[in-house]
Parts: C-alpha cells; structure tokens; sequence
C-alpha cells in the first residue's frame, strides 16, 4: 500500500481506539443503568456498534502489520502499483486521472484504482501513448494513456 493509504488507515484506527470504543463503552454502561436489557433498544443498538468497531480495529490491525508500505516517487518508467495516470476514453474523449493503489486503500470516488480492479490490471506494463482495451461490467471500453506519474 502506499504511505498515505497506510497513514489513513493509521489515522482511522487511532480514532477507533481512543474515540469511538471509549465512546460505546460508556453508552452501553448508561444503558445497562436503564433496567432490563432485554428490552432495552440502547443497550443493543450500542452492543451492535462495539461489534461492528471490535471488528474493524481487527481488520485494521491486520491490514497494518502485514502491509508492505511502498514509495512510488521511486518509480519511473511504465504503469505498476502506486503510478498516477491520466487516461482518454476513446469514444468520449472524457479525461480521468487515477492512482493504482492497494485494495485496502481503494476509493474509485478519489480517484483511487485497486490493483485487482479490471482497469488497474489492464494499465499495468503500459506506456504513454499505448492504448487499453478494458472488458468493464458495462461493456468494452477504450482507453489512451496520455501521462504517467509517480507521486
């Protein structure tokens, strides 16, 4: 993963642990204070959310310690993990910039590509100027590479 998807999720695991679980801790005791657990909408609604934050502390915790963190200003050359790169939809000609990133840190919405997706696997090896046939769920799509950066 790149050293800002792992300072994300860092970052996201921090306030999970000092924020949130605190937080739910004290919800769920205030609940309690209420009486008959059974019934009690709080109590369960604050037990579902220590599950679902136990949980992903968990993840996190796992995705950090076996991520391998890489540099991609050290690369140069043609498309791998972590390059920035400009494409043109050829029947379009609509203009987009995306990062390869690693499937922990992916968010097509920020223009980040995970590594497995279709695209991401089509670009790999590839060089400016090169154009990318991409089998996409809505149909074959064309692509030119117009710029390659590592940030």
């Amino acid at each position: 993963m790149t050293r800002a998807g792992h300072t994300a999720l860092d970052a996201e695991l921090k306030q999970l642990k000092s924020v949130e679980r605190p937080a739910v801790i004290r919800a769920i005791s205030e609940a309690r204070e209420h009486g008959d657990l059974s019934e009690n909408a709080e109590y369960h609604a604050a037990r579902e959310k220590q599950s679902f934050i136990e949980g992903r502390v968990k993840e996190l915790e796992s995705l950090l310690s076996y991520a391998e963190v890489i540099d991609p200003s050290k690369f140069s050359g043609t498309i791998k993990f972590g390059a920035t790169v400009t494409l043109v939809d050829e029947e379009t000609d609509e203009e987009r910039t995306y990062q390869i990133v690693g499937e922990a840190e992916a968010d097509i919405e920020k223009g980040l590509l995970n590594i497995r997706s279709p695209l991401a696997r089509a670009l790999i090896g590839k060089d400016n100027g090169d154009s990318v046939e991409v089998k996409t769920p809505g149909g074959q799509r064309n692509y030119e590479v117009v710029e390659i950066k590592f940030i």
